[in-house]
């Protein structure tokens, strides 16, 4: 009657994701991002060193990010640190006492803290709805989209979409912004929204609807243009850009780990989604720009479709 330890797996890339039966179209003005149950207590059945929860949580920070950045609120569910057997019911019988057997891992997790500003509800059931002024918080801000991040996908995250389905609230489940018990429930969930209550997205789409749609290749950031991508990379490792060769291992040329995850970060700023492994494994500029030029194809496809 407990979380057994979760096993990591392969986070869903969104050419994955199932196909949608609605098209809403995404509108930051009339958003919020829900972070659902980001919990020291919940994280802790995983490895925390897994790649899927170094996915995870690096698109859930970019998420958060991009939110901060574009006046989206930010609204996370935490259980309480102590809850009576009444106050837990029937999870009682299917979870035993819960987060009451580790209060200290109450915490959201450091790299997803609330900030000023945020919001922070008492989470009592699986749905962020259940017991919460959650529904009445996003009509008081005008707000009738919901973002959703964070575990379990198949239990809160699903409920929680459902649920806003219900109150007339679109719901975007972010489908490589959960995780889940195993893949089979991580894609369980995802087809149960995109056929049944609401959108699966990526985090890139997201971004990338609201920073890069309809604007051409020709405006878009130094850091996403080849010769602007050249240039940055031949000033970090020293190099004229003239003499450089694309050809060449980029860790020969002196470029270091510290600065090939800037460059993912400020690809992820502009919904570029992109992580060190696929970097590593061909160090070279043709080969990184290659990579870049079919993200970049994949998330107009995203935004378009």
């Amino acid at each position: 009657m407990t979380i057994p330890a979760l096993p990591t797996y392969t986070m869903p890339a969104a050419e994955a994701f199932p196909a949608n039966k609605v098209s809403w179209a995404f509108e930051p003005q009339k958003a919020a991002f829900l972070i659902h149950d980001m919990q020291e207590y919940f994280v802790s059945f995983y490895e925390r060193d897994s790649a899927l929860m170094q996915t995870l949580l690096s698109n859930l920070v970019a998420l958060k990010g991009f939110c901060k950045a574009n006046g989206i609120p930010v609204i996370y569910t935490a259980q309480p640190k102590e809850q009576n057997m009444a106050d837990r019911a029937l999870l009682n019988d299917m979870w035993g006492p819960g987060l009451n057997k580790s209060p200290e891992l109450q915490q959201v997790v450091a790299a997803l803290a609330p900030e000023a500003g945020d919001t922070v509800l008492d989470k009592w059931r699986y749905s962020a709805f259940q017991r919460s002024p959650l529904e009445h918080m996003l009509k008081e801000l005008g707000r009738d989209q919901l973002l959703i991040g964070g575990i379990y996908g198949h239990i809160g995250c699903l409920m929680t979409a459902v649920d806003a389905f219900m109150r007339d609230i679109k719901p975007f489940m972010i489908g490589d912004a959960i995780a889940d018990f195993s893949l089979e429930e991580h894609e369980m969930a995802l087809k149960y929204v995109a056929g049944r209550a609401g959108m699966v997205v990526s985090t890139a789409s997201l971004i990338g609807t609201a920073q890069r749609a309809g604007s051409p290749h020709s405006e878009l950031p130094e850091v996403l243009t080849r010769g602007g991508l050249l240039a940055r990379i031949a000033r970090l490792v020293e190099e004229e850009e003239d003499e450089f060769d694309p050809e060449e291992n980029l860790i020969d040329y002196g470029l270091d780990s510290v600065q090939i995850m800037s460059l993912i970060t400020e690809w992820r700023k502009h919904g570029v989604v992109m992580n060190f492994v696929q970097l590593a494994e061909t160090p070279t500029f043709n080969h990184w720009w290659g990579l870049l030029e079919e993200a970049l194809n994949n998330v107009d496809q995203e935004v378009q479709g």
